[in-house]
């Protein structure tokens, strides 16, 4: 398994089933109106652009990879803590079952489609995984680990100039990524040649 979607997959064992727990408070909780003091993610992003270091940057990225997991939607919320728990006891199956329900009833909700690849790229299916990432990117362009995690797997596959655009474009969204910079000033080189 790809370091990102090992990563990926543990935390997004620990985070559902974190929510095992508190699955009824959330619910209530997104059913009372917002405080007006939250932070939107586009604030959010405002404030990963001035970061000055990694370390600054880490919690405003967790605070906004917590808001893409957000779908909206009590169902979905429990059918994904069912599919974390599922895949914390290594029962795949079901926790593919669970995550093709989520992506079948909420076909728009970007982190589904995430959690998608990661159960897809565990089973060795990396064209589904690929696919899925790259609509979980379609629906929220500001997603920069699904963006990364994408670029890593093309980038495997060869697909070079892909790979480059979408770590720009991670970068762009979340300048302190960790290796992103990195990736790109190599893959300039490999795609755009070097300047004489």
């Amino acid at each position: 398994m790809r370091p990102a979607f090992s990563l990926f997959f543990s935390l997004l064992s620990g985070l559902l089933l974190s929510g095992v727990a508190t699955a009824a408070p959330a619910q209530k909780a997104a059913l009372a109106p917002k405080p007006k003091s939250m932070e939107s993610e586009a604030d959010l992003l405002a404030q990963l652009q001035k970061a000055g270091t990694p370390e600054a940057a880490k919690p405003i990225a967790e605070k906004l990879e917590a808001m893409f997991r957000v779908s909206g939607n009590a169902s979905v919320d429990l059918l994904m803590t069912r599919a974390g728990a599922a895949a914390a006891a290594a029962d795949k199956a079901v926790a593919r079952k669970l995550i093709n329900a989520v992506t079948t009833i909420a076909p728009r909700y970007a982190e589904g489609w995430r959690a998608r690849a990661a159960l897809e790229n565990a089973a060795g299916d990396d064209a589904a995984a690929m696919v899925s990432l790259q609509k979980s990117v379609q629906l929220n362009p500001r997603h920069f680990p699904a963006m990364m995690e994408l670029a890593d797997m093309l980038e495997e596959y060869g697909d070079k100039p892909q790979a480059l655009k979408l770590y720009r474009g991670a970068l762009a969204l979340n300048p302190q990524l960790e290796g992103a910079e990195r990736r790109v000033r190599e893959l300039t080189r490999d795609v755009e040649g070097q300047d004489i």
